[in-house]
């Protein structure tokens, strides 16, 4: 005998495991890219990040508490790459800069030397885990974080690319 109370039991458990399964599926398909002036442009994902080298940073938050970002520096990643940084960083190269892109349309722009550990001990990295878990829905799957900024207008959330390009005259 049909009864609306199974089908509608029935339909709300299967839009559960269709919902689930693209979540699930959509986390394994995100990537970032890296481009412009490297020798050997790469797209990273949150499962090549953890293969890396990590480190943890711990932030204040809006609510006066403590969170911890995991993520890779972002020079280790432009080296991947084939960016200019460490030695070969000097002369023309100095005038190359970091556009990191959302997917939002936001831009943040870094100067090489920012982020070379050879000019500087501050930490930026991209983050792909917040306390543990991966960074929620409308903050992730990667965002970069500079902890030593006083301002976050440069802790890009939902970043789809890195570019590095020449500075015009």
């Amino acid at each position: 005998m049909f009864s609306f109370r199974s089908y509608f039991a029935s339909l709300a458990l299967f839009c559960l495991i269709s919902l689930l399964y693209g979540k699930a599926k959509a986390q394994s398909d995100f990537f970032f890219s890296v481009d412009g002036e490297v020798t050997s442009p790469m797209k990273f994902t949150p499962e090549m990040l953890s293969t890396m080298t990590t480190l943890e940073v711990q932030v204040s938050n809006r609510d006066g508490g403590q969170d911890t970002y995991t993520g890779v520096r972002i020079s280790e990643i432009l080296v991947l790459a084939g960016a200019t940084l460490g030695s070969e960083l000097r002369g023309e190269n100095l005038a190359k800069y970091l556009l990191v892109e959302a997917l939002d349309g936001y831009e943040a722009v870094f100067s090489l030397p920012e982020i070379d550990p050879e000019f500087t001990d501050q930490v930026s990295m991209v983050a792909f885990q917040l306390n543990g878990q991966p960074l929620p829905v409308g903050m992730g799957p990667f965002r970069i974080i500079v902890p030593h900024e006083k301002r976050q207008a440069r802790w890009v959330r939902e970043v789809k690319g890195l570019k590095i390009h020449f500075a015009d005259n």
